[in-house]
């Protein structure tokens, strides 16, 4: 691997704090060590095996892909510097940038690009593989920097499969022929991206050095990078006031902190950034037996868990009451979906009617480590749902645990989030189709949901172009989800973000978060 000084980056394990600038400037200033948080924990770092949010930043800024948007949804070129599309829809053809090497050494080529696409993909990510394999004839090299993707009819969501964040091209020379999921780079990543891996110490920080032979000339800014391990949210919220972290994610910061952070002076707050990921948490239901197998039951928890008070109570506003299982702010949304209202009489008399006995077995609710109001929505949920005779017991696990566990259908009851990105078929359609009831991923169809009829709506909607027909298609598929509701939509999230004003070029894409930080700069780097 290539050598590098990290002596200039930190000087101990301790948190950097970053000097306040009395006034921008209008040139970026080269330097200093960005401190950010890590919650929870990473299971992995590479979020091209391992699709958690917290993988996802601290491996992008690692990983590159093809392309990202900006905020406007417009794609923009990362590692593909141009592309084209054939008319009929079924070329597409990516020129690759040039001079680009891995941080190992190895130039990056179109073959990293195909073997990416066409091997690790299909293996590790059976989303993506299932694109692949429906819509995909080849995948080609032309030249060491050019790539053919061959379709076998249209596929219009295609860029924003490959621009979503998720899917980095992964280095061929470290990959082939080994256990992807089991690879010890998943631990130690090589990538071409500004910042390189250093050190992971479990419990405490995951450090990244500046990448001296970056691609792009002149960037990065920062000299490095440094995400804090913080359990606790108080300590987080406290770690953000004293600068000793310069930004915090929504979701790093406690719900309830939120409003007096960011009244904190020098301190920015927005929502931007996040454009291409419309958040959805939901109450995911293993619905593979008693008593949860019973669509009634399954309405009644619904309707016995008062969303409102959720969101204006547990999550502070940082969110709004979920209409569907498709995002209200997604034209595939049906406007006239029946509604689940908090109705604990309404959630009795569905009990009584479908004569199964809840109190029988005792239902684990699987908690992951996503912070105080994660834990205090799984305790409220207990409580709301004795009323109808539940016995309900919750389990609070770290998230490389709760990954686990929910991917190999141990639990009853979780809470989980995703994020619909543009068409929900990129990112629902794996939550509900019955050939993604698999143990890869908290993502997959993990409740065990099995409908002929809904599984012949996915595939009528795979199939059919951005039409009326297609909206249509989608307004059915909804109410058969609605009505079955192997999963129980809470509420539609807002993710907020706060950062310290010296913090510069931080949200400039519809990914922000979780994109590479090439441009980002302090304006008073630490000396």
């Amino acid at each position: 691997m290539r050598s590098f000084s990290f002596r200039r980056v930190l000087s101990s394990v301790g948190l950097c704090t970053v000097l306040l600038a009395g006034q921008a400037q209008a040139q970026p200033h080269d330097g200093g060590v960005l401190n950010l948080v890590a919650q929870p924990e990473p299971p992995s770092l590479m979020h091209g095996v391992v699709s958690h949010v917290s993988t996802q930043y601290v491996s992008g800024k690692i990983l590159q892909g093809l392309l990202t948007f900006d905020t406007d949804l417009k794609p923009k070129p990362v590692l593909a510097k141009a592309w084209t599309i054939s008319p009929d829809g079924l070329t597409y053809t990516f020129d690759l940038q040039d001079g680009v090497h891995w941080h190992d050494g190895p130039a990056f080529t179109a073959d990293d690009v195909v073997f990416s696409f066409k091997t690790f993909y299909p293996e590790v990510d059976k989303r993506l593989g299932g694109i692949i394999t429906e819509y995909v004839d080849n995948i080609t090299a032309t030249g060491p920097l050019q790539v053919v993707f061959h379709l076998k009819k249209p596929f219009a969501p295609l860029l924003s499969a490959l621009g979503s964040g998720l899917r980095p091209v992964v280095p061929k020379h470290l990959y082939e022929n080994t256990d992807f999921r089991n690879n010890p780079y998943n631990l130690k990543p090589v990538g071409t991206g500004p910042f390189v891996f250093v050190e992971w110490k479990r419990g405490a920080y995951i450090k990244l050095a500046k990448n001296p032979d970056y691609w792009k000339k002149g960037l990065p800014h920062l000299d490095g990078i440094v995400f804090h391990v913080i359990p606790d949210g108080s300590s987080r919220a406290a770690a953000f006031e004293r600068n000793d972290v310069q930004v915090l994610r929504s979701g790093d910061a406690d719900y309830s902190d939120l409003k007096r952070l960011s009244a904190l002076p020098n301190v920015q707050s927005s929502e931007k950034g996040w454009e291409l990921y419309a958040g959805l948490a939901f109450l995911q239901i293993n619905t593979r037996k008693p008593p949860l197998n019973n669509p009634k039951v399954r309405q009644a928890i619904l309707y016995a868990l008062n969303r409102q008070f959720i969101v204006d109570n547990i999550f502070f506003g940082s969110g709004k009451l979920a209409q569907g299982e498709f995002v209200s702010t997604t034209p595939y949304h049906d406007p006239q979906l029946p509604q689940y209202a908090y109705d604990v009489k309404k959630a009795k008399a569905l009990i009584a009617e479908s004569g199964v006995d809840v109190g029988a077995v005792r239902i684990r609710l699987l908690n992951g480590e996503k912070g105080g109001a994660w834990e205090r929505l799984a305790e409220y949920t207990k409580q709301a749902l004795q009323p109808l005779g539940f016995k309900v017991q919750v389990v609070t696990s770290d998230a490389a645990t709760w990954f686990q566990r929910v991917s190999d259908w141990d639990f009853d009851l979780t809470y989980n989030f995703i994020f619909q990105i543009g068409d929900p078929y990129l990112t629902s359609a794996y939550l509900y189709r019955s050939d993604y009831i698999l143990k890869t991923s908290p993502f997959a169809n993990v409740s065990g949901y099995s409908s002929p009829e809904a599984d012949a709506l996915w595939t009528k909607i795979a199939n059919t172009p951005v039409s009326p027909e297609r909206t249509q298609l989608y307004s059915q598929l909804e109410n058969v989800l609605n009505n079955d509701l192997p999963i129980a939509p809470i509420f539609e999230m807002r993710n907020q973000t706060l950062f310290h004003t010296q913090v510069k070029n931080l949200l400039q894409t519809a990914t922000s978060l979780n994109e590479d930080y090439e441009s980002v700069y302090l304006d008073a780097p630490a000396p």
